[in-house]
């Protein structure tokens, strides 16, 4: 019941930025298509790359835009439901938290919610694009396995890339100017995924997959769709760990944010 209340709320709350938004039409699909244009710059980054390259650590063009796809999907729909949640230390020095805390609205689906757009959808634009040409073209077995695993690879680096998001946001309780350093893992993650984790070292890789499990965003699970050996020899099961994963991280999440809610001394204002 709580969780069907927050959904409810979380709607409510996103549908009235949206009808604002939605008073200069002009402007919103103006910015829609911005936000696709530079939402497509890390695409053409990766083109470039193999303009010069005919694979990258050992994988051809359509392998990483898949894993480029998987990932800038997973984090742009993350981003746009939970993203704003960064500003939480703003909040905190402005005293407008305290605000938040009086209303009977959750502060997170308050902050999450807070400037929600429809330009955020443009964000999915050019990965869903993307994935829809690339997945025809990889050279696989489409398994029924394989098949399904696509979507819920989705889905899970959603719910990775979200956690992230409110458990960042929660170290913010302590670390008030924090927003700079948990930018470099929700953005920084996003970026890291677009490509093999085959192209680092082994323990930065160890690192992302068992300290910030980035790598269940997309590469155990790719590994699986595209039938690649581990490069590093973890453990084969680890691919169809990201569920797990993703269960795991949010629920660290909930009880960092509830932690950092109840220990938050009110500014006064």
């Amino acid at each position: 019941m709580a969780e069907q209340r927050a959904v409810r709320m979380y709607g409510l709350l996103a549908w009235t930025w949206i009808r604002a938004a939605a008073q200069q039409p002009v402007s919103l699909v103006l910015l829609t298509l911005a936000t696709a244009i530079v939402g497509a710059l890390d695409m053409a980054a990766i083109l470039v790359m193999f303009a010069r390259a005919p694979r990258i650590a050992g994988f051809e063009a359509p392998e990483v835009l898949f894993l480029y796809g998987t990932s800038a999907l997973s984090f742009a729909v993350a981003d746009s439901l939970f993203g704003t949640t960064e500003r939480l230390g703003r909040h905190i020095r402005e005293g407008t938290l305290d605000t938040m805390l009086v209303r009977p609205v959750s502060p997170l689906i308050q902050i999450a919610t807070e400037d929600f757009s429809p330009r955020r959808v443009g964000r999915v634009v050019t990965p869903t694009g993307v994935l829809l040409l690339v997945v025809p073209r990889l050279d696989v077995d489409w398994t029924p396995g394989r098949v399904a695993m696509v979507p819920a690879m989705v889905l899970t680096g959603v719910a990775i890339f979200a956690g992230l998001w409110v458990l960042t946001a929660s170290v913010q309780f302590v670390l008030i100017d924090g927003h700079g350093a948990t930018k470099s893992v929700t953005y920084g993650g996003a970026f890291l995924t677009q490509y093999p984790l085959s192209m680092f070292g082994r323990e930065f890789v160890r690192g992302v997959t068992f300290v910030v499990p980035l790598a269940f965003v997309n590469w155990q699970p790719a590994l699986y769709v595209l039938d690649r050996a581990d490069p590093i020899g973890l453990p084969w099961g680890l691919r169809f760990a990201a569920p797990v994963v993703a269960a795991a991280l949010c629920a660290l999440a909930a009880v960092a944010w509830r932690a950092g809610l109840r220990h938050y001394r009110s500014t006064g204002s």
